[in-house]
């Protein structure tokens, strides 16, 4: 399916140079602020307690997030779950401290202002089990590429492995990269967005290869310059429907989605922009800059002659 079919191809790679410079400077930023602030984890990840409350009418987050600030917590999290009467507070791990202790607080302290609050659950995640969550996670994330690059490598050539592992690289980092520069909370399903969005790229570049070595099979006189544009160019329509459809579901999540699916939506939608900008000047640029050719891609087929088993007259004497 095609929304439009342009007739000459765009010279992508002609500008390849200056998009990775571009790349590359955004990406060492990207670095950059990891080292020098770091993430904003969760709770999840740093251990404390995390309470469920309903209240009798729809709660006012902001005034629930001054009354718990009161009580000395600089790094409170508030926000409505469910539904407008329901609300989520993660409490990050004091020492001397119980969960129980802080939970009667807050909830006393709630109660001050109204007494229908009711506790609805309470729960204390430890140091130990985030820093193991923070292991698995990063488990996750070596499995996912070292899988990607096996398959790449065995569907198509391991230039193409290396450039798609590259450019999914990049992209992951430039979403951490924005979450460690405005201090946006990394939690478990921020996490799960980043995982996404290396399958999701890592499916624009496959499609892009894929076109690639086609047609190295098809157009025997032009070079790989030309047949990479060629690529690019006829899968753009394609780019678009698929793209576009994602982003707006994303979109849609991310504006009428609430608090709770506020930061996966938005690390999605950073991971789909950049996906797209990534498998089209990233991967496929870094492919041509490691050598692919013709010869990587298509077997050469054995000429006709003495041993050749398409040949009829094979072994045949005269």
């Amino acid at each position: 399916m095609e929304f439009f079919k342009i007739r000459r191809d765009i010279p992508f790679m002609k500008n390849a140079l200056v998009f990775n410079v571009i790349s590359l400077v955004t990406f060492l930023a990207a670095v950059f602020f990891l080292v020098t602030r770091g993430l904003h984890l969760s709770v999840e990840f740093t251990g404390g307690t995390v309470m469920e409350l309903s209240f009798a009418q729809p709660a006012q987050v902001e005034q629930v997030r001054g009354t718990v600030s009161g009580l000395g917590y600089s790094d409170v999290q508030v926000q409505n779950f469910g539904t407008a009467r329901d609300v989520i507070i993660r409490l990050p791990a004091q020492k001397g401290v119980s969960s129980a202790q802080q939970s009667d607080k807050v909830l006393a302290a709630l109660r001050a202002k109204d007494p229908a609050v009711t506790l609805k659950r309470t729960e204390f995640v430890g140091p130990q089990v985030g820093e193991e969550l923070a292991t698995d996670g990063l488990k996750a994330l070596g499995m996912v590429v070292a899988g990607i690059m096996l398959y790449l490598a065995l569907r198509f050539e391991w230039k193409f492995a290396v450039a798609a592992i590259i450019a999914n690289l990049h992209d992951v980092i430039i979403i951490l990269g924005f979450f460690a520069f405005f201090q946006w909370e990394f939690s478990l399903a921020v996490l799960a967005a980043v995982l996404a969005v290396l399958g999701y790229s890592v499916n624009e570049s496959v499609v892009i290869f894929d076109r690639i070595r086609e047609n190295f099979r098809r157009y025997r006189k032009m070079n790989t310059v030309q047949i990479i544009d060629n690529a690019i160019t006829s899968t753009i329509s394609r780019t678009i429907i698929t793209h576009g459809s994602t982003q707006m579901m994303v979109l849609s999540m991310l504006v009428f989605g609430g608090a709770t699916l506020h930061y996966f939506a938005l690390a999605l939608t950073i991971g789909i922009l950049f996906g797209i900008y990534s498998s089209v000047f990233v991967a496929a640029a870094i492919a041509m800059w490691l050598g692919i050719k013709r010869e990587d891609l298509v077997k050469s087929q054995p000429k006709r002659g003495e041993g050749d088993p398409a040949d009829p007259n094979a072994g045949a004497t005269v």
